[in-house]
């Protein structure tokens, strides 16, 4: 059993998507689902830590544990390094899997610039990191590709579309 925690660090978030909560909530259970862990997770309570902050707070994590000095649109702090791992974690107590930080400002200006409604782009990244937390990676061509395809199948599980696909800005009426 999934069970997130979800920290709401900047007031945009919720002017801006009303409906977070769930939308991160659906995302989680949808990239657990599409992982090929959820079989391996089952009869766990399984603990998952998402923090909807800002620019600000993303710069000083990738500057701290990744040493690049810019901010990022999401990052993810997994306790396991591969679903290896995972099977091997003690039975019968809870699981923390990780936390899953997104950056409102990059976050939401990757939305607008790709034409992408900003729930549809939460969803996405909520997946992203959640499979991060399973021990997906995309570093290689391979395991990109699996990565790739699990968000894809569980972003179309919750009706968005295929978050890769090239979008275009709407036509525009003439007067």
């Amino acid at each position: 059993m999934l069970k997130p925690a979800i920290l709401v660090d900047h007031i945009w978030w919720e002017r801006a998507v009303p409906k977070a909560e769930t939308v991160i909530k659906q995302a989680l259970a949808a990239a657990l689902a599409e992982s090929g862990c959820a079989d391996l997770l089952r009869r766990r309570v399984c603990h998952v830590a998402v923090s909807l902050a800002d620019d600000a707070r993303l710069h000083e994590l990738n500057r701290t544990w990744r040493g690049k000095d810019k901010p990022t649109n999401v990052l993810s702090f997994p306790q396991y390094a591969d679903a290896k791992a995972l099977a091997g974690a003690p039975k019968g107590v809870p699981m923390e899997l990780g936390d899953i930080v997104l950056a409102w400002e990059t976050v939401a200006a990757e939305a607008a610039c790709s034409y992408k409604p900003l729930a549809a782009h939460l969803a996405h990244l909520t997946a992203h990191g959640m499979l991060h937390l399973l021990g997906f990676d995309h570093e290689q061509d391979r395991a990109a590709s699996r990565m790739r395809g699990a968000e894809i199948r569980a972003l179309r599980v919750l009706g968005w579309p295929d978050p890769y696909r090239i979008l275009h800005p709407p036509k525009r009426r003439r007067a």
